[in-house]
């Protein structure tokens, strides 16, 4: 008998509804396949096996269950029912596993949704979402996929990366690392930018670490992934999306706006793709020293442009303002990479230093510069271009001295 099977005779014996059923549920289980194999031996290996899956495919997340609890799996991709792929150690492998039928993987991404009041469908095919362990989800549907729900689930670790670890693993080096403490402590604006999957969260998260403990720190996300528990006094502000009727959303303007009235000390906005962010650095520029936040760029400067480019996305407004706002709002552009041999490190570190000529001004602080060696494996070292010139923040935070204090941005 097939595990189809078994699991039809399951589901008949159980009210899924039922309080406390979960409880029950592998018993149930195990009894139902006990009975079948008096009828048909079935080997104790298997057996074990059936029972692990037929509580996946009720309970949990169907085949991805096993996947999900593999803590070395940092990413995995569902095209469609029959081709699942999995991120191990940097790399891509096909997982071997598929859904039997088309309904198993619906049932899935609904069950994904509906877990944190999301709705995807035909009319709407498209969502993100989060698992309860924090995992990033986004979904997309028919007629917007053509060859079936593509369902892709970024994992991250079970605690937050310190940087400390980072170091270890030779994403930055400690001088560097030793900087990027004083620069956080000291209520600089940061911008962290790179592409998808260079490790711009995991970064912001270790960078969180830094913030002292008596601060209020409000964070903003799509969906909400930052790990920031060792702060005492943290709210945690997370989107939504509109109703079947298309009403009651709720954005990151909308929150940004009301993270203002909570009185923050800090406020950390995971990711900004829009208008939004002219809010954000309009937050940077009104007393909120030391906020941080992340976007996609390929560059330091790239980012800037983008950043212009989404807030005209939301207003018209001159360009040569957007650029003052960004010039005076940001202090230091992280830029983050992901390099032929999978690693994730930090390539540039650059310096806000305000306007020149009616463009956004850059200093290269740090940049990673790689030796000669092996093409499977980057190596390199962090070199110091130029000192931080804008030091004032040091000096207020007792952390320069006055004489090394430099100006304000020009």
């Amino acid at each position: 008998m097939g595990m189809e099977e078994l699991r039809r005779l399951v589901l008949e014996r159980i009210d899924i509804h039922e309080e406390g059923i979960q409880d029950r549920l592998m018993d149930i289980i195990e009894d139902v396949i006990t009975e079948q194999s008096k009828k048909e031996y079935i080997p104790l290996r298997e057996r074990n096996y059936l029972v692990k899956e037929i509580h996946h495919s009720i309970c949990e997340l169907d085949v991805l269950q096993e996947l999900l609890d593999n803590e070395e799996i940092t990413e995995i991709m569902i095209n469609g029912p029959n081709h699942i792929f999995i991120e191990e150690k940097g790399r891509l492998y096909e997982s071997g596993k598929t859904f039997t039928d088309m309904s198993r993987l619906e049932n899935v991404i609904q069950q994904i949704v509906g877990r944190v009041n999301r709705r995807v469908n035909e009319t709407s095919p498209i969502a993100d979402a989060r698992l309860a362990d924090g995992s990033r989800v986004n979904i997309v549907l028919p007629p917007a996929a053509l060859n079936g729900p593509v369902l892709t689930i970024r994992k991250f670790p079970k605690e937050s990366m310190t940087i400390e670890q980072l170091i270890a693993l030779g994403s930055v080096s400690e001088a560097v690392a030793k900087d990027i403490r004083s620069w956080v402590q000291a209520g600089y604006n940061i911008f962290v930018s790179g592409g998808t999957g260079s490790g711009k969260t995991t970064f912001l998260n270790a960078m969180s670490q830094f913030i002292p403990s008596c601060e209020r720190v409000i964070t903003i996300e799509d969906s909400a992934e930052l790990q920031l528990s060792k702060l005492p006094n943290l709210v945690r502000l997370e989107t939504r999306d509109a109703n079947v009727e298309g009403e009651h959303a709720i954005t990151i303007h909308q929150l940004l706006r009301s993270s203002l009235r909570m009185r923050p000390d800090r406020i950390i906005v995971g990711e900004v793709r829009g208008a939004e962010a002219l809010d954000m650095l309009q937050a940077m520029n009104t007393g909120h020293d030391g906020s941080l936040s992340t976007g996609h760029a390929n560059s330091p400067e790239d980012m800037v442009s983008r950043l212009e480019t989404m807030i005209l996305t939301g207003i018209e407004m001159p360009l040569a303002a957007i650029r003052s706002q960004i010039a005076s709002g940001l202090d230091i552009i992280i830029h983050l990479g992901r390099l032929r041999d999978k690693s994730r490190k930090v390539l540039q570190i650059k310096e806000v230093m305000g306007m020149d000529h009616g463009e956004v001004r850059l200093q290269t602080l740090y940049e990673f510069e790689e030796r000669r060696g092996s093409k499977d494996v980057v190596e390199g070292d962090w070199v110091r271009k130029a000192e931080l010139t804008n030091r004032n923040k040091l000096f207020l935070a007792g952390l320069a001295e006055q004489s090394e204090a430099g100006g304000e941005k020009d």
